[in-house]
């Protein structure tokens, strides 16, 4: 548990410029202010370009935490990633910086901002009830009815992820899903302070496709091939990066490149509306499109008493 340092925390969809807002910031604070990148992707070493990771100058320039923690053929969960993040916060703060954290990874966000309680994994429920999914997901759906309705009525009858992880936690941890805190739609006092920052959907999705070109001139193909030669190949959870999975079809199914291409910028695009809608939910956040004033909302932030974490 940390001890309640001083942080705030940068939001927003990808291509926002978070990242470089981020970054200045902390360079200006000559190593008083250390960034946490919240991000469910850089935590893999080894898939640097189409996470926008930052490059090696920029971690030369800025203490950087929670990125290449495990390897790409590593599974990696929530729990794990709220795990390092309280470690590495309370490293800075014992040290007496503050904490900036930074990322688009709405469900992570969570889980370290709120501090939030993260139900366990059972691997063997799961692979037995995902089996039983592909034959009878209705069935399924009927049992967590009996056995947690209240988890039940806030998902689809169809939806066989959320039934099977419901299910899994409730069978594993012997308590109802549900009973793992307030649910991510309800937002108690906030923690950490957060600043949103946004911009047109017009001015996104041109930055994206731009981006995206780059890190393919950059050599974004040839980083995925030395991923997936590699011995142990990549992980389930990997696999799922934007980009990076629309690249693995060209690779290992032959798919067009151009198609591939075409289809991670689409893909991104709509990453950044989901993003984008994930946050607005949250009334807790101060937005501005503005990255002067986020700038500066964040500086008064950490310089007064709303930049202590209220645990």
């Amino acid at each position: 548990m940390n001890h309640g340092g001083m942080a705030v925390a940068l939001v927003g969809a990808t291509a926002t410029g978070k990242s470089a807002l981020a970054h200045s910031i902390a360079l200006e604070s000559n190593g008083d202010i250390e960034i946490l990148s919240v991000d469910a992707m850089t935590v893999y070493r080894g898939m640097d370009l189409a996470t926008a990771k930052p490059t090696s100058r920029d971690r030369d320039e800025v203490h950087y935490h929670l990125l290449d923690l495990v390897d790409a053929s590593e599974e990696f969960t929530l729990a794990q990633f709220q795990a390092h993040a309280r470690e590495a916060a309370d490293a800075v703060w014992m040290l007496g910086g503050s904490v900036l954290y930074v990322g688009g990874t709405g469900l992570y966000g969570r889980a370290v901002l709120d501090n939030l309680e993260i139900p366990g994994q059972f691997p063997e429920v799961r692979v037995e009830l995902e089996r039983s999914a592909e034959v009878d997901l209705e069935g399924l759906y009927v049992e967590l009815e009996r056995l947690d309705p209240v988890a039940a009525s806030r998902m689809e009858r169809t939806n066989a992820r959320r039934i099977v992880r419901a299910l899994e936690v409730t069978r594993g941890a012997q308590r109802p899903f549900s009973s793992f805190g307030a649910g991510l739609r309800t937002y108690p006092a906030a923690r950490v302070v957060q600043v949103g920052l946004r911009a047109d959907f017009a001015i996104l999705d041109q930055r994206i496709e731009q981006r995206f070109l780059e890190w393919m001139q950059m050599g974004l193909v040839d980083e995925v091939s030395r991923l997936l030669e590699s011995p142990a190949g990549l992980s389930r959870t990997a696999r799922q990066a934007v980009g990076y999975r629309e690249i693995l079809r060209h690779l290992e199914d032959g798919a067009p490149l151009e198609d591939c291409v075409r289809d991670a910028i689409t893909a991104s695009k709509r990453l950044a509306r989901r993003q984008r809608s994930w946050f607005e939910r949250d009334p807790r956040i101060e937005w501005f499109e503005d990255p002067t004033l986020a700038r500066q909302r964040i500086l008064e932030v950490l310089n007064s008493p709303d930049g202590f974490v209220r645990d």
